[in-house]
């Protein structure tokens, strides 16, 4: 088999397992011939990626080998002689944000809209955004390790994306290396059963930043925590930068090691906060400007985005997702955006935002965030310690569930509706007032929404 047939074969292999797995495993290993007895050898950067690949794709690339070239009936992958081997080219700007000499150790890929520059800033993520960007900068910071964490869809990945791409601008001499810990924890397994531990100890000592994303996912795996910490161990005395994320923070993370989240909560913990409204409209009038150059004559009717930002509060990716589905269905049908169509279009994912919230557990946050008791609170009391609180939990009522104004009214002591009319209003001018209210007001609507 030529090398020309080889390349043809890349091109096949490519389409069958899929680009990334064709980017991280089967594009750094070389044809070198065929020897004696019909062995098709293949050089390869590491033991490791060799025994990778006669594991997961070794039996498929024999076969389309064997199509090929009838002699070719087994597989030897070495490891190359890296004087001998030609200068490789410097990887295009879109490939993982790190240099040549990190191909040693493929990471996960990356997404290139996830930049900083595509970050949409807000109150709940200003300090995430700026420890991130600060890590980014590629140069000493003050904490080790940086802890991201947050709920589904709240710009975790988003970050961790945008750091290793800010990386590779300012410190392309610095190997990065940014993975899941579902990939952590298999190379970790691969290299048990390959026996292989030394290179994978090597392997993982020798990056300059370690970027791992999910680390729930390790919790209660005993041998990849104990193989986990002690690289994060050697990496931190070696003052090379550490960045986790996960989905809740280190002290809640179930069957984690008591030695692990200790050394997680070391660095900066940050809390990556449920969205906001203004936030959300912030995301969407983002989306829309960039759907603009896709769909430049389609109308969109003024009300629809704040109608989403209100409507769909508790994941951006839903969030987005449902824009993108808009206008992709109003393109295709000829028509403007209006109300109606959003509606239509959007029907299933609404009816899935639905607030659940009831106008008794709203009740009952206010009045023990206000430390009152709950009789208080809906009684006849008119003193100012039960009054701004009853109007608080009316506002929450209108804004966080579906009733109407006289149902509120009944539920609130048989109060009248334009009594609660009132208390909205009010709640409405001292938020933009009085930093304490509008404080307390958000407080309560992350605790409801979570």
């Amino acid at each position: 088999m030529t090398k020309e047939q080889w390349g043809a074969l890349q091109d096949q292999l490519s389409s069958t397992i899929g680009e990334n797995n064709y980017k991280t495993w089967i594009k750094p290993i070389e044809f070198s011939g065929i020897e004696p007895g019909g062995v098709a050898v293949f050089n390869v950067p590491t033991n490791f990626i060799g025994s990778y690949v006669s594991q997961n794709y070794g039996d498929l690339l024999l076969a389309k080998l064997s199509m090929m070239d009838s002699d070719v009936r087994r597989l030897k992958f070495q490891v190359a002689n890296v004087d001998a081997r030609p200068a490789q080219p410097r990887p295009a700007p879109t490939a993982a944000p790190t240099p040549a000499s990190n191909d040693l150790l493929p990471g996960a890929p990356l997404d290139a809209r996830f930049t900083f520059d595509s970050f949409i800033v807000g109150k709940p993520n200003e300090l995430a955004h700026a420890a991130a960007k600060r890590v980014g900068e590629g140069g000493q910071v003050t904490f080790n390790p940086l802890f991201l964490y947050g709920g589904v869809g709240l710009g975790k990945t988003h970050l961790m994306h945008a750091i290793a791409w800010e990386l590779r601008t300012h410190r392309p001499d610095l190997n990065v290396l940014y993975l899941s810990a579902e990939q952590f924890m298999y190379r970790f397994v691969q290299a048990l059963r390959e026996r292989r531990m030394m290179d994978f100890k090597e392997l993982f000592r020798s990056v300059d930043v370690l970027m791992v994303d999910d680390v729930q996912f390790i919790a209660g795996k005993d041998s990849t925590q104990e193989e986990f910490f002690h690289t994060f161990n050697a990496l931190v005395d070696q003052n090379k930068q550490i960045i986790i994320s996960a989905d809740r923070a280190p002290d809640e993370i179930k069957d984690l090691e008591n030695r692990i989240r200790s050394r997680l909560q070391s660095g900066l913990v940050v809390d990556l906060h449920p969205t906001d409204y203004e936030l959300r409209l912030g995301i969407l009038q983002s989306k829309v400007q960039n759907y603009r150059e896709q769909y430049p004559s389609l109308q969109l009717d003024d009300g629809i985005l704040e109608f989403l930002a209100h409507r769909i509060s508790t994941n951006v990716r839903v969030l987005e997702g449902a824009l993108t589905r808009l206008f992709a269905f109003a393109s295709l049908v000829g028509q403007p955006i209006t109300m109606e169509l959003t509606q239509d279009c959007l029907s299933d994912v609404l009816r899935a935002s639905d607030r659940k919230i009831s106008i008794e557990e709203i009740q009952r946050k206010v009045a023990e965030h206000y430390h009152i008791r709950l009789s208080d609170l809906i009684g006849p009391k008119r003193v100012r310690n039960f009054a701004r609180p009853r109007q608080v939990a009316m506002y929450l009522c209108k804004q966080l569930t579906a009733r109407s104004l006289p149902e509120i009214g009944r539920r609130f002591g048989g109060r009248d509706h334009t009594t609660v009319m009132h208390g909205v209003k009010r709640i409405e001018e001292l938020r933009s007032q009085d930093s304490q209210i509008a404080d307390d007001i958000e407080l309560l609507r992350r605790a409801l929404e979570a």
